[in-house]
């Protein structure tokens, strides 16, 4: 079975994110919000988890769950986006609008990634 072209799309960029975790982790660990333990822990699970995840996606065979497993990755970094949102501090230099606009842009990569849990 052959994957569309943006699912593929889908996979390389949760794949350059992943790595990117890994590459410059100063700019995720700035966004975890304080309350949850081990900071450095997370940023490399979740890097791992994406990188993982947007390989997987690419595979016919396990397309279906990485394409949840996306989703469920979406809505557990959630509260870094509120965070990052909340916190000037962990804003990255963004202005709050920004990251406003950020927030719906993540329902908006659920929806994308829930079109191919079928």
């Amino acid at each position: 079975m052959t994957l569309p072209w943006h699912q593929y799309l889908m996979g390389i960029i949760y794949v350059l994110a992943g790595l990117n975790h890994f590459r410059q982790p100063r700019l995720y660990l700035k966004i975890i919000p304080n309350y949850l333990p081990n900071p450095i822990l997370l940023n490399k699970l979740s890097g791992f988890a994406e990188i993982l995840l947007g390989i997987l996606v690419c595979l016919s065979f396990t397309s279906n769950y990485a394409a949840w497993g996306i989703i469920a990755l979406l809505i557990a970094v959630f509260p870094a986006n509120i965070y990052k949102f909340q916190n000037d501090k962990a804003a990255l230099g963004l202005p709050k609008w920004l990251r406003l606009l950020r927030l719906p842009l993540q329902l908006a990569l659920i929806y994308w990634a829930f079109l191919y849990t079928c």
